[in-house]
C-alpha cells in the first residue's frame, strides 16, 4: 500500500471510475466535470454512472502508478479513467482509460494485449464503455480496437 494514497473503497462497482490527477486548473477540472455528467444515449436518456475521486493525494500519478494501487487492493478487473493534465489542457476533452488488469494476472502475452493497456475516451464514451462493460457485451480489447482504428487513437463512442 502507498503511502501518499489509497485505493476508493466503499464505491459502487458498477460506476465507472474517474480518478483526478491533474490539479494545476479549477476551471479545465469543472469543463471535465460538466461533459461527464451529460446525459448520454441515442436520445440523451441515459444519465451517467460514476464515481469522482477528488483528492489532491492522486495529484500527478501515473497510469503505471494508479494500476499498481488498483493490484496492491485486489481491483483485478475493470477500468479507471483518469482526469490527467491532457484532460485539462487539449479539446476535445478526452481521460485516460487504463485497464487494470496487470500482465501478471493473465495467463498469456496474448491475453493481456487483448484486456490491458489504455487509450484515450471522450466522456461521452465513458458512459457507453462502462454501460458494455457491466454488462459483459464487449470488454476492454473491443474499445481499444475501435481506438486504434481513430487517427488520434481516441474511443469517441459507436454512435456517429
Amino acid at each position: 500500500m502507498s503511502d501518499r494514497i489509497e485505493w476508493p473503497v466503499g464505491r459502487d462497482k458498477d460506476a465507472a471510475l474517474i480518478i483526478r490527477t491533474d490539479y494545476d486548473d479549477a476551471q479545465a477540472w469543472s469543463a471535465v466535470k460538466a461533459a461527464l455528467m451529460m446525459t448520454w444515449g441515442e436520445e440523451d436518456d441515459f444519465e451517467p454512472y460514476v464515481h469522482i475521486v477528488d483528492d489532491p493525494k492522486w495529484k500527478g500519478i501515473t497510469p503505471a502508478q494508479a494500476l499498481s494501487e488498483a493490484s496492491a487492493h485486489a481491483e483485478r478487473r475493470g477500468v479507471a479513467y483518469l482526469a490527467d493534465r491532457v484532460s485539462m489542457r487539449e479539446a476535445p476533452v478526452t481521460l485516460l482509460a487504463l485497464s487494470l488488469l496487470t500482465r501478471e494476472q493473465c495467463e498469456s502475452d496474448e491475453e493481456f494485449e487483448v484486456c490491458g493497456g489504455a487509450f484515450r475516451v471522450v466522456p461521452y464514451g465513458i458512459h457507453e464503455m462502462n454501460a458494455n462493460l457491466m454488462i459483459a457485451n464487449l470488454d476492454f480489447g473491443d474499445f481499444a480496437d475501435v481506438a486504434g482504428d481513430d487517427p488520434e487513437g481516441v474511443f469517441r463512442g459507436f454512435a456517429d
